[in-house]
């Protein structure tokens, strides 16, 4: 049982750490700093730790469903309007703010931009600074315009260093060898996981095309290994 809670291994190299690490601590200054020329410093540090949440999605995990375009700025869109409806309703208050927090997560799901950073957006924003609270309404302005300069830097960052971003949920599989065997009438397809995973009923941060992806380079790798234990064996 206690070994179920050791983690596993990464499958990224340092060097993708290091890549991921720049690009959330450039992306994180750049956004925080542009949204204090112009709501001020005092709004934008309240806004950081989402923010540097959103980093390590858009980052470090592009790839995931998590950290798509529509994610982080449908996400702090639902969170910042849930959140400033129900502290104009029931007030400022620890529970509000839960509640705040909940509903954005409803709304994030109905609207297909699930992102965990705008949970934490959703407390600090009916749990706001006065700077923040004097703004009212206007506060979406530094959420979106924060939310967007994280975005705009990881469209720049991850696409200069080689890491497709944002991934289209039809895109085709492109990274698949090409002396991979082909597919007959009963290979597994993307829609095939994707029928697996709704039958599940339960949210997996993957698209069906990445496990298409995964399941050829498995196969390929399963057809290699045989190719070398039947010549092995005629040595």
């Amino acid at each position: 049982m206690f070994a179920r809670w050791f983690p596993a291994a990464i499958n990224t190299r340092p060097s993708e750490w290091s890549r991921a690490a720049i690009g959330m601590s450039l992306g994180t200054m750049f956004s925080v700093w542009l949204c204090s020329q112009v709501f001020g410093m005092q709004v934008a540090q309240h806004l950081i730790g989402p923010l540097g949440a959103s980093a390590v999605l858009l980052f470090a995990v592009s790839s995931g469903a998590l950290a798509q375009p529509w994610s982080i700025l449908g996400g702090y869109l639902s969170a910042g309007v849930v959140s400033l409806l129900v502290a104009h309703v029931l007030g400022r208050t620890l529970g509000s703010a839960c509640l705040a927090a909940g509903m954005a997560l409803i709304l994030m799901c109905w609207l297909r931009c699930l992102h965990p950073p705008a949970g934490a957006l959703a407390l600090l924003l009916v749990l706001a600074d006065p700077a923040t609270i004097a703004l009212d309404w206007k506060a979406l302005g530094p959420v979106m315009l924060s939310g967007s300069a994280m975005l705009l830097c990881a469209l720049a960052y991850n696409n200069l260093t080689r890491i497709r971003y944002p991934k289209r949920a039809s895109e085709t599989v492109s990274r698949v060898p090409a002396d991979r065997p082909p597919t007959d009438s009963q290979a597994i397809t993307a829609q095939d996981l994707k029928l697996a995973l709704a039958d599940m009923e339960a949210f997996f941060d993957v698209t069906p095309e990445d496990l298409e992806q995964l399941i050829h380079a498995s196969e390929l790798h399963a057809k290699r290994r045989s190719i070398g234990e039947v010549l092995s064996s005629r040595t």
